[in-house]
């Protein structure tokens, strides 16, 4: 695998998964692959669980790994072609990127999205020139658009948390799994729901999207997940709700592109709207703001995994950068 960025990058879920749960039963067994090996880790962009999970996750087979973050002690990357440098970036990031090839042998990058301009977002641009330029394998520690480490760690916790109904007979029985838009005082890129989407589709369960009516996802992302407007219905028998803010993906009307253009109360996920599920899991991808996200009830309730799920992001990397590995 040379690159990793969306849910086809991985091959055959179930297998994946099954690979995922061999590394959680035994962490360091592929130790030896990691030996005298170098992940550089780059960020634009501030992070908790992607940096401690992704370094544990290199360290566990047996990786050095290199901390750059951009913004603090490293030169001030500009990186668009064809404008002149007499501003306050000293370096272009296309002499940048084959530099930091030179020194690892995996890079992971995490760069968000500006929201202020689609087509170079989804164009996925920054993260596009380190596949490019770099000579080496990359993956995505949440981009533009996508966030496929924290999409695999959550399809790997439903796989962990879904009892199949008793007499169901096997596998063919289906979770609902539903994602679900919060109201936020930011806007927030859309790359956590986007990944959501395309994996839960992949995946074999009963899919729902719910939001307000204008915050409809990308069609390549959202696929063919039923989209419901009325998050009472949406929610109705659903095994998992997975809340998540984003700000309008201008699908609908391009000029309300990463505009906050709804914050609806009525959309925090409470105790009265885990009630319409069947006993419903609550998940989030962490940070999470509650009473606008959620209410603290339900993310302190016994049904609450989100911290399981957040554990589950050092297994999703440990399947990534072993494969990587076998690649080289």
């Amino acid at each position: 695998m040379k690159t990793f960025m969306n849910v086809g990058d991985i091959g055959p879920l179930a297998q994946a998964l099954a690979e995922a749960q061999e590394i959680k039963n035994d962490r360091y067994k592929y130790q030896h692959l990691g030996h005298n090996k170098t992940l550089m880790m780059i960020f634009f962009n501030n992070s908790l669980r992607t940096r401690l999970s992704t370094q544990k996750a290199a360290m566990n087979l047996g990786m050095n790994v290199i901390v750059l973050d951009v913004n603090a002690g490293a030169w001030k990357l500009e990186t668009e072609r064809g404008v002149i440098m007499d501003g306050d970036k000293s370096e272009h990031l296309l002499e940048a990127i084959p530099v930091m090839g030179c020194y690892c042998d995996i890079i992971g990058v995490r760069s968000f999205a500006g929201l202020t301009d689609r087509e170079y977002d989804y164009a996925e641009t920054v993260v596009n020139q380190f596949i490019k330029y770099s000579g080496r394998p990359v993956f995505a520690m949440e981009t533009a658009t996508v966030h496929p480490l924290q999409a695999f760690a959550d399809l790997i916790t439903i796989e962990e948390y879904w009892k199949r109904p008793a007499g169901s007979g096997s596998p063919a029985a289906k979770p609902k799994v539903v994602l679900t838009w919060a109201p936020h005082c930011r806007a927030l890129p859309q790359a956590v729901p986007n990944s959501f989407a395309q994996w839960m589709n992949a995946a074999d369960v009963d899919f729902v999207v719910t939001h307000p009516e204008g915050y409809e996802l990308d069609p390549k992302f959202v696929g063919n997940a039923r989209v419901e407007y009325d998050q009472r219905k949406a929610f109705e028998g659903a095994d998992f709700i997975y809340a998540k803010n984003w700000s309008n993906p201008g699908v609908t009307n391009l000029a309300d592109y990463g505009k906050i253009t709804s914050k609806d109360m009525s959309w925090t996920v409470d105790t009265e709207h885990m009630s319409w599920t069947n006993n419903g899991k609550f998940m989030h991808c962490l940070p999470v703001r509650r009473g606008l996200i959620v209410t603290d009830d339900v993310i302190e309730s016994e049904n609450s995994i989100v911290i399981p799920e957040a554990a589950n992001r050092e297994i999703s990397c440990s399947v990534v950068l072993k494969r990587m590995l076998e690649a080289l």
